[in-house]
C-alpha cells in the first residue's frame, strides 16, 4: 500500500459539497435492505454532472511547480450500480476530477487515471498529473481522475476508527516473539470485526472486477469509443481486469509499475520484502557514495537497526506541544518504506533518521503520514479502510496463523528489516467475512498494444511483476527502466517518449525497450 497525502483531502471541506460524499453504509441504508429485481438490460451509463471547481483547486494549488500551467478544472459526480448483478438496481456515487489545458487541440478524448493503493485517490492524482504530465499529452487530453467506489469522495468505506489506525501504524515492525504475533493477529481481527459490524456482507461491493466495470461506465459517460487509461501500481491491476473484461474497448492503456498477475499472496509479499530490502541498500549505497559524506555514518543499516532498537525500548516523545504521538519504531519504518518509493525522498529520509536518533522525531512522523493518510489535524483519510477492504475483496485466499509464524521465522532471518512485516500482514484478510469476487486471469485477447513498464529498482512491485504481466497479455508490450524508486513515467526522458508516442499516435515501443537510469 502507499499512498501520500491528497490535494483532494486538503480541499475535502470545499469539494464535499460537490461530491455530495456519504459514506457507503449511508448509501447502502439509504437504499434498503431489500434487493432490487434483477435486470436482464443494463440502462446508458448516466451523465456525468459536473461543477466548476477551478478556483478552489487553483488557490491550493498556487505556489506549487507546475501551478503557472492555464489549466481548468471541474469536479464531477455520476452513479454507478453497487453490484452488476442488478445494473439497474441501487447505485453508488463516484466523484471525478477533470483537468484541461487550455491551449488543447485536436483533441483526442479522456485519459483516465488512477494512483494505485488500493484506496489512492484517483482524483487527486488527476490534479497532480496536470502538474506534471508532458505538456505533449495534455495538449491532445482532458485529464481524468476518479476516486474508485469506496475510496476518497465516493462513498468511502470508512470502519477502522483512527486510534486503531495509530496503534497500526506505531505498532511493532518486526513481530518476531509469539506476544508480539498474537498482538497482530489481535489488531487484523479487530479490524475485521469492526468492519463486518459497521458493512455486513456490503463489504464485497468494494472489488476490483465491480470497480473496473464502472471504468467502462465512466468511459460512456465521458463519450469516448475506446478507453485511454494511465493505472500505477495497484492501477494496473485495476487496468488489465478492465482489458480482460473489455478488450476491444481499449485504445491504449499504460500499465506503470506493475502487478504481478501470477504470483500468490505468499509470493508477492516475500517479493515485496526482497524489493524493499534491495531498496534500502541502494539508499545506503547512494548515501555513502556522497562526496559530503553519509549522515548515517558509514553503515546506514547499523545505524537503521541501533535506531530501531532504541525506538522499541524508549520511544521518542514529540518537541511540539500539539503532537501527542511518540516515534516508535513502528513509525520509524513506516517513514523509511515511504521514502524508499522515491529515491528523490533519499536526503530526506537521512536527515529524518539522524533527527528522530538526535531525539526530534517530526521528520519520521512527516514521512510517515505520507505513506498512511494521516491528516494535519490527527484524522486519517479513509485510505486504511479502502486498501483492506480492496484487496480482501479481491482474493478469496487465507493464510492461517501457523504459517504465518513459520513464514515470520524464515524471512526476518532472510529479509532482517522487512520479512517479518511481510509476513505478518499476510494475516490481514483471514479474519475477513464478507463475499469475494478473485480478479480474474488477464490476457485480454484481442485488445490493442498494452504498455507495461518496470523499473528494476523497485521495491513495491519488483520488476519481475511488469515481465509476467507484459507476458500474460496477448498484446503486452514491456518497457524497463534501469532506475529506483516506485514508477516510472514520466521520470526519465526515455520512457516518457516511448509512452507519449503511445498515448497520441496509438504506436507501441519496440518489446523489450531497456531504458537507462
Amino acid at each position: 500500500m502507499r499512498s501520500r497525502r491528497g490535494l483532494v483531502a486538503a480541499l475535502s471541506g470545499v469539494l464535499l459539497a460537490v461530491s455530495g460524499c456519504a459514506s457507503f453504509a449511508d448509501t447502502v441504508a439509504s437504499e434498503g435492505s431489500a434487493p432490487a429485481a434483477p435486470s436482464t438490460s443494463e440502462a446508458p451509463a448516466p451523465e456525468i454532472a459536473w461543477t466548476d471547481c477551478d478556483a478552489e483547486i487553483g488557490e491550493l494549488l498556487a505556489g506549487r511547480p507546475g501551478a503557472d500551467r492555464d489549466l481548468a478544472f471541474e469536479c464531477g459526480r455520476t452513479e454507478v450500480p453497487i453490484t452488476y448483478d442488478e445494473p439497474d438496481g441501487a447505485t453508488l456515487p463516484l466523484f471525478l476530477v477533470r483537468a484541461r489545458l487550455a491551449a488543447q487541440t485536436d483533441r483526442i478524448g479522456s485519459l483516465l487515471v488512477n494512483p494505485g493503493g488500493p484506496g489512492a485517490s484517483g482524483a487527486d492524482a488527476a490534479i497532480g498529473l496536470a502538474l506534471t504530465l508532458p505538456e505533449q499529452v495534455l495538449g491532445r487530453f482532458d485529464l481524468v481522475g476518479f476516486d474508485p467506489r469506496g475510496v476518497g469522495l465516493s462513498t468511502p468505506v470508512e470502519c477502522i476508527p483512527d486510534e486503531l489506525k495509530e496503534e497500526l501504524v506505531a505498532a511493532d515492525p518486526r513481530p518476531t516473539t509469539a506476544e508480539q504475533l498474537d498482538a497482530t493477529f489481535a489488531r487484523a481481527e479487530e479490524v475485521a470485526a469492526g468492519c463486518e459490524e459497521e458493512y455486513g456482507d456490503a463489504l464485497g461491493a468494494f472489488n476490483t472486477v465491480d470497480t473496473a466495470r464502472d471504468m467502462d461506465r465512466l468511459r460512456e459517460a465521458l463519450g469516448d469509443e475506446q478507453l485511454t487509461y494511465l493505472g500505477y501500481s495497484y492501477g494496473t491491476t485495476l487496468g488489465s481486469t478492465y482489458a480482460e473484461l473489455f478488450p476491444e474497448q481499449v485504445r491504449a492503456m499504460v500499465l506503470d509499475a506493475a502487478v504481478d498477475p501470477d504470483a500468490d499472496q505468499v509470493a508477492d509479499a516475500e517479493a515485496q520484502a526482497q524489493g524493499f530490502e534491495a531498496a534500502f541498500d541502494a539508499f545506503a549505497a547512494g548515501c555513502t557514495g556522497l562526496v559530503s559524506g553519509c549522515p548515517l555514518g558509514a553503515d546506514p543499516r547499523a545505524f537503521l537497526e541501533e535506531l530501531l532498537a532504541a525506538t522499541a525500548a524508549s520511544p521518542i516523545p514529540s518537541l511540539s506541544p500539539e503532537e501527542t504521538r511518540q516515534g516508535t519504531a513502528g513509525v520509524v519504518m513506516t517513514a523509511v518504506a515511504a521514502a524508499l518509493y522515491d529515491d528523490d525522498a533519499w536526503p530526506q529520509l537521512a536527515q529524518a533518521l539522524v533527527s528522530a536518533r538526535n531525539g526530534e522525531p517530526a521528520g519520521i512522523f512527516t514521512l510517515a503520514d505520507s505513506y498512511s493518510g494521516r491528516l494535519p489535524d490527527g484524522s486519517y483519510t479513509n485510505l486504511f479502510d479502502a486498501n483492506r477492504a480492496i484487496n480482501c475483496a479481491d482474493s478469496a485466499e487465507d493464510v492461517d496463523e501457523a504459517q504465518v509464524r513459520d513464514l515470520v521465522g524464515a524471512w526476518n532471518a532472510r529479509y532482517p528489516l522487512f520479512g517479518a512485516f511481510a509476513a505478518a500482514g499476510l494475516y490481514a484478510c483471514t479474519p475477513w467475512d464478507a463475499p469475494s469476487t478473485p480478479l480474474p486471469e488477464r490476457d485480454a485477447q484481442g485488445a490493442a498494444p498494452i504498455l507495461v513498464i518496470g523499473t528494476e529498482g523497485d521495491p513495491a512491485t519488483p520488476l519481475a511483476g511488469a515481465v509476467d504481466l507484459a507476458g500474460d497479455l496477448e498484446s503486452g508490450v514491456l518497457v524497463t527502466w534501469q532506475g529506483e524508486g516506485h514508477t516510472a513515467y514520466p521520470k526519465t526522458d526515455c520512457v516518457t517518449a516511448a509512452v507519449n508516442a503511445y498515448l497520441i499516435e496509438g504506436t507501441a515501443p519496440v518489446d523489450g525497450l531497456t531504458c537507462p537510469a
